[in-house]
């Protein structure tokens, strides 16, 4: 499954659920703050250097995009949150398009969580995880920028997090990463691979996408 995150490919943006494309097949999304590094870490789970944008200014990404691998399975690149300078009523309509997109979206099978691993867990984080837990959904968390810190450090941040997430009754897998030095992509993306397992009922188009 690792070579087909390479050809990953952009095929549509949106900015509202009606916008979505139809909810069939598999998706994965990754969310994370605006300066979490979330996009390096999609071009580096893809081996692409540009498919998702990298901005210097954090909050540009203010649309769902959409990277189909193939015709059934895609990556989410959700918007950016917590830092981008909008106005306070765009902020608060992006949060419940995030919420309902993880609550509702069928095809939705897990989500990648972004943190600098400086500034891991803060509340939009957190309010993030528990959307996905309501929703029964698998989620991911990337602790990013690794190699900002020393091993030790790093580590000591990895068991702060799964503790806090125990204290608060949240469930999450974590993990050290770093787009830079390449480090924890394998594992990154054997977690994927658990989401993307061929299922038998991918090969059915249904009946509303023939239709359309």
């Amino acid at each position: 499954m690792s070579q087909i995150y390479r050809q990953a490919h952009y095929t549509i943006s949106a900015t509202q659920l009606s916008e979505l494309p139809i909810d069939s097949g598999i998706e994965v999304a990754f969310a994370g703050r605006s300066n979490a590094g979330k996009s390096s870490a999609i071009n580096t789970i893809t081996d692409q250097k540009s498919l998702a944008r990298i901005s210097k200014t954090p909050g540009r990404t203010q649309m769902i995009n959409f990277f189909a691998m193939d015709e059934h399975r895609a990556l989410v690149d959700l918007p950016g949150y917590g830092y981008a300078k909008v106005p306070e009523k765009m902020k608060i309509r992006w949060q419940q398009t995030l919420g309902k997109y993880l609550e509702t979206r069928q095809s939705l099978r897990g989500l990648m969580l972004m943190m600098d691993i400086r500034h891991p867990l803060k509340e939009f984080d957190l309010q993030m995880v528990k959307w996905a837990n309501n929703a029964k959904l698998d989620v991911h968390i990337l602790l990013t920028k690794s190699d900002k810190l020393n091993n030790g450090a790093a580590m000591a941040t990895l068991h702060a997090v799964n503790s806090k997430l125990k204290e608060q009754t949240l469930i999450a897998s974590v993990q050290l990463f770093s787009s830079l030095k390449r480090s924890g992509k394998e594992e990154a993306i054997e977690q994927l691979d658990r989401w993307f397992i061929p299922d038998e009922d991918l090969s059915v188009i249904p009946e509303e996408a023939e239709q359309e």
